[in-house]
């Protein structure tokens, strides 16, 4: 499993950190078909998401590409057959084989069973958690020399929120935006909002029809300021005040889900 997925809920907090698309990794079957080069995957996958899981000892973290299975899409579509499952991008030399597909699945499903009884066994230690689902997203899909697109729908933090309850949950997500949108980042604020950009995925959908009131799972979708989303360079200076702003909103987190679990 550890060679498709890390999944280490054991450390006695109840704060999950995700990291579902920092995977680069290929299978050989799937490299032996591909008509992407490394640089178009690794474009749109989210590179350095894993630095800033780690800021709880609670983590799950895909380690394949999402080229061979998306842990974020519906088990119908976790697979990109077609360029128009991924970006318009030409994905294959030949027609996937339906036998690499089924053994395929079955790994998406492993995973999944395997994150539904951890997440399972958190709940049952802390009657509720919170779980950062981690992302990273492109704006300068113009080109490298293009102008990066509309900052007035491209925000640096992009909040999705709407796989939730979000009335249940508003206590709990208005500390992380407030305590996230205050943070001092490097001398200016970051732009944080709500489901402007994205509105979650088929992950957190998946979790909070899972487990209910027992599972606040947050989008955190980063535009990818700290990085060239094109050469894949990336600018550790901002990486690593990104991981300071976010380990800056986990006393809020705790506070806020030992205050839903005392109301329960």
């Amino acid at each position: 499993m550890k060679e498709y997925c890390i999944i280490d809920l054991n450390s006695p907090t109840p704060i999950v950190c995700t990291a579902i698309h920092d995977g680069h990794k290929f299978s050989d079957a799937h490299k032996n078909i591909t008509a992407l080069s490394d640089s178009e995957r690794l474009q749109e996958e989210d590179p350095f998401t894993r630095e800033w899981a780690k800021i709880s000892d609670n983590q799950i973290i895909g380690k394949r590409s999402r080229f061979e299975f998306d842990l974020n899409r519906a088990p119908e579509k976790a697979i990109y057959v077609l360029p128009s499952d991924a970006w318009g991008l030409n994905l294959w030399k030949k027609p996937l084989p339906a036998k690499l597909q089924e053994e395929t699945m079955r790994q998406y499903a492993d995973i999944y069973k395997e994150i539904h009884n951890s997440l399972y066994n958190l709940i049952q230690r802390f009657g509720k958690i919170v779980i950062l689902d981690i992302h990273s997203y492109n704006h300068r899909r113009g080109g490298p020399e293009a102008a990066p697109d509309d900052p007035a729908n491209n925000p640096e933090v992009n909040i999705g929120t709407g796989t939730m309850d979000r009335e249940y949950w508003a206590p709990v997500v208005d500390r992380f935006i407030n305590d996230l949108q205050g943070y001092d980042f490097q001398g200016r604020k970051l732009d944080v909002r709500e489901n402007v950009k994205f509105r979650g995925g088929y992950f957190p959908k998946w979790i909070h029809s899972s487990f209910e009131e027992s599972a606040c799972c947050i989008s955190v979708e980063f535009k990818k300021f700290f990085m060239d989303e094109w050469t894949g360079e990336p600018d550790w200076n901002a990486i690593n005040s990104i991981s300071e702003a976010l380990t800056e909103t986990l006393p809020g987190l705790l506070e806020e889900i030992s205050m839903k679990r005392t109301k329960q």
